[in-house]
């Protein structure tokens, strides 16, 4: 049975896992959905995203997120029968770097950057990174952002991307656990490329996938826990 100090690196999703992404997409597309005359719920909301995200990536997998966003709430306007100026568009993409953490992600990372080498591999630019980087206040050992890749999760490439980097480090791939909340994003194709991995399950209490994408099917998964904190905690404790 596997143990989490059987690693000596984590590569980390941020958006889902250790940024609260889904309170920033609900809060940045209120400028819409307080225009309509029936509530949307925040699950039909973040669904919404979820599949305009989604398409825009897959159409467009070179352009920055943040520029990538301001077109998915253009779709989401259209969607919503809505009409808006491409300002509008644009202040939503602007706010990811404001997205908030989760309450226990620094404390959670400090620990484990004692142990482990971090390796962030996240579906966002550059810029937009730097203001989730603030807020987790940790000193990352490598950085592979979508704008660096030219692709976006669950793409084989950003996969070989990862992989390729590690080498640079001299972590081996059965050295290596992917943490992630994403099914879609991450589990899915981590397990794919044979990557043991850790599932930071956020969404546990409620219905659906929220902000990604159905997977299909859940992946098998090396280690499950509610929290990036459940997760330090364990390997505090050495009982995982």
């Amino acid at each position: 049975m596997a143990s989490l100090r059987d690693y000596t690196a984590l590569s980390f999703d941020v958006y889902g896992t250790l940024i609260d992404w889904e309170a920033g997409m609900i809060s940045g597309l209120k400028p819409l959905t307080d225009r309509l005359d029936t509530e949307m719920s925040d699950n039909a909301v973040l669904e919404m995203h979820a599949r305009n995200e989604s398409a825009a990536q897959a159409q467009t997998p070179g352009r920055a997120y943040g520029s990538l966003l301001a077109t998915v709430y253009r779709r989401c306007a259209e969607e919503l029968g809505l009409s808006v100026e491409w300002d509008e568009c644009e202040r939503y993409g602007a706010t990811v770097p404001h997205w908030p953490a989760f309450e226990d992600s620094a404390d959670a990372l400090a620990y484990l950057k004692q142990h482990y080498k971090m390796i962030v591999l996240s579906n966002v630019d550059n810029r937009s990174f730097d203001g989730a980087a603030k807020k987790l206040g940790i000193a990352w050992d490598a950085i592979y952002t979508a704008e660096d890749i030219g692709s976006y999760k669950p793409n084989q490439r950003n996969f070989d991307y990862l992989l390729r980097g590690i080498g640079t480090l001299g972590v081996e791939k059965a050295q290596l656990l992917h943490t992630a909340e994403s099914m879609f994003h991450d589990h899915v194709p981590g397990r794919a490329n044979g990557l043991d991995n850790a599932w930071i399950y956020r969404r546990h209490a409620k219905q659906g996938f929220g902000a990604t994408m159905d997977p299909g099917q859940l992946a098998e998964v090396t280690f499950r826990f509610n929290s990036l904190r459940e997760m330090a905690e364990a390997h505090e404790s050495g009982k995982i």
